[in-house]
């Protein structure tokens, strides 16, 4: 996982792209607590019924100190927080079929830049009025549609099998570095800065604007294009893409077996029970501590980003495990997968709902939750990289598919906690968390009944000559013609 030589910083960067854009997606999920006026006390500064008391109750209380510029209803902040999402679920096979043909590095980069002038364009957005903003929030979630089929198409080129759980789980877990970053740094800077919430739009923008400088100097599609590959890297790789039927030139992509393939659409109900839960917490958990639980921005940022360390620590651990058990020929693929995805369902599901029945117990509600998405992150080494199991050829489209549906849960989800919520209790809260527990089991269940970890037939383009015998048969209505001649013929014998 070290980043010297040409794949090593070819992981590096890539993680850089996942961290970014996990940071600029959900950012907002942080800032939105203190852009808009908190009310959870009333007037005669009385805590709301069904929250938590505060720590802090003299003249420094952050609840004393509401900075909150915007008044919106907890169903506004549901639009503005599922919005991005109404962009992002139509890019999705796009962005999969431009990343298999044009290469991932183009498409890539787009996918970061979009979304860097959105996030420079968010403070003024949202001072014209919310729908501005909701506006902006759906051109950003157009951009970042193309990340993860472009990344997919890169991982299809520079990761062997072999290496495969550790190198996308490193990649994809650049996802929860964001997170952490997002959450943590954020929470920081909106307390030193005393609820400056658009120096988080400004800075997290430059940053990505610095990350797409380094991807156009540095960025590859393919390892041929790499001048600086050694030569054994080069044969490594070479091996792997006939080993795995990779094609220079893709026929045309082959949906008929697509939307036919069981365990590809088990793959997509389990995206979708894994996006519930993942969404859940991640645009609403920020929300939950500082309304309910009543900690301070900088106390919410840093217990919100916690979960997703131990995620990162469980993602890493999990993905050299996984390649361990292969390589000992332990589990075959189908099998862990299906494994490491019920951890990663089961462990979130159990965690969530122990923290809504934790009450207003601070410390144990944090444990529950660390223990809880820690464990998600079993999803790395197994559902996120179950694409380019099923089909190396087409893993960007694959990805595409899969994401773009899982996503649907983004629009969802945040609008939904705003209709559960109107009044930020903590039974309502309960509501959420057990809803979600409820989503994640029952979509594993479908995904342990119908996943696979076999390359699909449909992967396989048929070959030159076997193409062209096809082009030449008779089509279905020939064939049915030339056999009701053939039945008249028998039947003018016959009689």
């Amino acid at each position: 996982s070290s980043c010297p030589g040409s794949r090593g910083s070819r992981r590096c960067t890539v993680l850089g792209s996942m961290m970014i854009t996990y940071i600029m997606r959900f950012c907002l999920s942080i800032a939105i607590t203190e852009m808009v006026r908190s009310h959870s006390r009333n007037s005669t500064g009385q805590v709301a019924p069904g929250t938590c008391p505060y720590d802090d109750v003299g003249p420094s209380s952050s609840v004393q100190r509401d900075r909150g510029e915007f008044v919106w209803s907890e169903q506004t902040q549901g639009i503005v927080l599922s919005s991005f999402f109404w962009g992002y679920v139509i890019t999705q096979v796009p962005g999969g079929l431009l990343a298999e043909r044009m290469g991932g590095k183009y498409t890539l980069g787009g996918a970061i830049l979009v979304p860097a002038i959105c996030s420079l364009l968010t403070p003024l957005a949202a001072r014209q009025g919310v729908w501005y903003l909701v506006g902006l929030r759906i051109v950003m979630g157009l951009g970042q549609g193309f990340v993860y089929p472009s990344l997919n198409a890169l991982l299809a080129k520079w990761a062997p099998l072999e290496e495969r759980g550790r190198l996308g789980t490193l990649v994809f877990a650049g996802a929860n570095f964001g997170n952490i970053v997002s959450n943590s740094l954020s929470g920081l800077l909106l307390s030193w800065t005393e609820g400056m919430w658009p120096v988080l739009f400004y800075l997290y923008g430059g940053a990505a604007l610095f990350w797409l400088w380094l991807w156009i100097m540095f960025g590859y599609s393919k390892p041929e294009d790499h001048p600086g590959l050694s030569l054994s890297e080069k044969k490594y790789l070479e091996k792997y893409s006939a080993q795995v039927h990779m094609q220079k030139k893709l026929p045309p992509t082959p949906w008929r077996g697509i939307f036919t393939s069981v365990p590809l659409w088990g793959l997509v109900v389990a995206q979708i029970g894994h996006d519930w839960g993942l969404f859940t917490i991640v645009t609403d958990l920020p929300k939950y501590m500082k309304t309910v639980m009543h900690f301070s921005i900088a106390q919410t940022g840093v217990r919100a980003a916690l979960p997703y360390v131990a995620m990162c620590v469980v993602a890493l651990f999990a993905g050299g495990l996984v390649d361990f058990l292969l390589a000992k020929k332990i589990t075959s693929i189908t099998a862990s997968r299906k494994i490491f995805t019920t951890v990663a369902s089961l462990g979130p599901a159990v965690g969530i709902v122990g923290a809504s029945y934790a009450e207003c117990d601070k410390q144990t509600v944090t444990l529950f939750f660390i223990l809880g998405m820690g464990l998600m992150g079993f999803f790395y080494p197994s559902l996120k990289v179950n694409c380019l199991d099923l089909s190396p050829n087409y893993a960007g489209t694959v990805m595409a598919l899969v994401n773009g549906i899982g996503a649907v849960s983004g629009i969802i989800t945040p609008y939904l906690v705003g209709l559960l919520i109107p009044d930020n209790t903590m039974e309502q809260w309960r509501d959420v968390f057990l809803i979600a527990a409820g989503v994640l089991l029952l979509t594993n269940l479908v995904y342990v009944c119908t996943a696979s970890g076999e390359v699909q037939p449909w992967n396989e383009p048929p070959a030159p000559a076997d193409h062209e015998a096809h082009k030449h048969a008779p089509s279905h209505w020939e064939e049915i013609k030339n056999r009701r001649h053939e039945l008249k013929m028998n039947v003018s014998q016959w009689k």
